[in-house]
């Protein structure tokens, strides 16, 4: 797990801190590990990370290509607050077997497993792209970008945005979205025959349908325009088939 950071904040006012800006309800930190993001004011995503109880202090595990612009930005927002920001040497463990002591269990999905906090990082070797296509669970860096909005991303459906929390950055435009729209655009497990680079765009007659990222054992997490993605899709040699009707009964 060398590809994630941690930071620890510290001081008497971290968690309504936290609170006023993540996307997830802090509170729940009694309970486990959260999932949550920090967006900009205009709901798009900036980074998303696990949130972890360690004493008084909060553990955040985030991407380490994000770790030095979320420290900044954490940075930025404390103002007067009783908050310390500092990035650590603690690494990450995870894996899907027998959770050891200290493990916490990830939030987004049970078949995602555990996650343990300390001095030596590491995992068990599962198949983390089999699990997270299967579930279609996005990852920082492919599916989550700039661009993103969090809605669009699956995070209601994973536990990283609470709707009665309260206020927080780029909550009035994700509240909108939830409340007020439908949604025409998001990610979706999808079929592919063939093999297609990550990042690639789908076409249905000739037109630009979406893109294509992680895939394994012949299926794929795309995001797609929902109401052009019907049919045989193409992502350059590979072809692409997405089927809503599953995605209903699975619901239902």
């Amino acid at each position: 797990m060398s590809n994630r950071r941690i930071l620890r904040l510290s001081g008497a006012d971290t968690r309504s801190f936290l609170q006023g800006l993540v996307t997830s309800n802090v509170d729940r930190l009694k309970d486990g590990l959260v999932y949550t993001a920090l967006l900009t004011p205009q709901g798009k995503y900036l980074a998303d990370f696990f949130l972890a109880e360690d004493g008084e202090s909060v553990l955040l595990d985030v991407e380490a290509s994000l770790a030095e612009g979320l420290m900044k930005r954490l940075t930025m927002y404390r103002l007067r607050a009783d908050v310390q920001v500092e990035m650590t040497d603690l690494q990450v463990r995870r894996g899907t077997g027998p959770a050891p002591e200290g493990a916490l269990a990830d939030p987004r999905h049970p078949d995602m497993g555990w996650r343990l906090y300390g001095p030596e990082g590491g995992d068990d070797g599962s198949d983390w792209d089999a699990i997270r296509v299967a579930h279609c669970i996005p990852e920082s860096g492919i599916e989550l970008g700039p661009d993103t909005y969090i809605l669009e991303a699956g995070f209601e459906r994973l536990g990283g945005v609470d709707f009665r929390k309260g206020c927080y950055v780029g909550q009035e435009v994700t509240a909108r979205m939830k409340h007020k729209t439908t949604l025409r655009k998001g990610l979706r497990v999808v079929e592919v025959a063939g093999t297609a680079p990550v990042g690639i765009e789908i076409t249905a007659n000739g037109k630009s349908v979406g893109t294509l990222y992680t895939q394994s054992g012949g299926r794929g997490i795309a995001y797609l325009r929902l109401d052009r993605a019907t049919g045989d899709m193409q992502a350059g040699e590979a072809r692409v088939t997405w089927h809503p009707e599953a995605e209903a009964n699975d619901k239902g």
